[in-house]
């Protein structure tokens, strides 16, 4: 792998991948799991995770197959929220059947057919002469934060599905369990689980983070390195003032490649040569810019870890996005286009 001209790419750990989905099924049984890669998989890039994956999913979930006419025709499995939408599905086609997941909403009120509603609409759906009902599913809003509401949700939709199968017999699948789901509340399983953050080696719950390896180590180069003198100011808005003679050192990488502005001023740092460098001043488009002043030897062209391990440090994405004041969801998807991805 010759990375030498890359001024900001990703490595992405194949192996790091597959321990992650080993991780899941030792949980899981003989559940099938879903590998989401929605988010460009999760910003490690959707087309090379689900070949690292292939052998260990049973199914991917994406977001934005946008066009019914495509997901109809290409055999996408549609998640429906209403019956006028399996109505749309069931009128573009008078060949084989379209295959749906019903989604209830029990909590999570972003999709789905409430939960009053569900058992009706559902019958009148799973009726329709071109709808094939391929699974049964919800959404758990709290699973990493409120236990007591998730086990009571997760008995709800057991009894949803058992009144679904009792009234409306058929050969469909249920499926609720998620990244938290499945490391905190993984009974009852049901059929299939949906592996989200967690294959990517990053726990949405902090006791479970020794299981799991992460995937990713994104990575820049340092483009100047300049001894400025105390009283220096530093990026936009001069926010940063050398408070002594520091050596500093500008990275080819910022805001537009998806680090943070958030991170500015927020006690943010980077590796060089496996030690913790500052990182000074607000995040500008292209660049940052750090202190390294304690680093031997430091040059242009070192590379820099922006999120991942060098040496004995890491920077964890769960660093990251509490000095940013966000979550761990957003560090990783919001990772630019411009960023290669490396599979290594």
């Amino acid at each position: 792998m010759n990375t030498s001209t890359y001024r900001c790419w990703a490595e992405i750990d194949r192996s790091a991948l597959r321990h992650n989905a080993a991780v899941v099924r030792e949980r899981i049984g003989s559940a099938e799991l879903l590998a989401v890669v929605k988010a460009n998989g999760y910003g490690h890039g959707m087309v090379g995770v689900a070949q690292a994956l292939a052998e260990d999913s049973q199914l991917f979930g994406v977001a934005l197959p946008e066009e019914r006419w495509t997901i109809a025709e290409r055999g996408f499995i549609a998640s429906v929220s209403t019956f006028d939408e399996a109505q749309d599905f069931d009128r573009m086609t008078s060949g084989a059947p379209v295959a749906v997941n019903f989604k209830v909403d029990t909590g999570m009120g972003r999709m789905g057919v409430p939960e009053a509603e569900a058992l009706d609409v559902f019958k009148r759906a799973s009726a329709l002469l071109h709808i094939k009902i391929h699974s049964v599913s919800t959404h758990l809003p709290v699973s990493n934060e409120d236990a007591e509401y998730t086990r009571e949700e997760l008995l709800r939709f057991g009894k949803i599905v058992k009144q679904f199968r009792d009234e409306a017999p058929g050969n469909y699948k249920a499926h609720v369990l998620q990244s938290a789901g499945v490391l905190a509340f993984a009974d009852p399983i049901f059929d299939i689980v949906r592996g989200g953050i967690v294959l990517y080696g990053i726990s949405p719950m902090p006791e479970f983070q020794k299981l799991l390896k992460p995937a990713m180590t994104w990575k820049t180069r340092i483009a100047l390195v300049r001894d400025m003198p105390k009283g220096s100011s530093i990026s936009y808005g001069r926010t940063f003032i050398t408070p002594r003679k520091m050596r500093i050192a500008t990275l080819s990488a910022g805001y537009a490649d998806g680090y943070p502005r958030h991170l500015s001023n927020r006690d943010a740092d980077v590796l060089v040569r496996g030690r913790r460098c500052a990182l000074l001043g607000r995040v500008t488009m292209d660049l940052i810019m750090i202190d390294v002043s304690e680093v031997k030897d430091v040059d242009v062209g070192d590379e820099a870890v922006l999120l991942g391990r060098q040496g004995d440090q890491e920077i964890s994405c769960a660093e990251l996005a509490e000095r940013a004041g966000t979550i761990t969801w957003e560090i990783i998807t919001r990772i630019g286009s411009r960023v290669r991805r490396v599979y290594v």
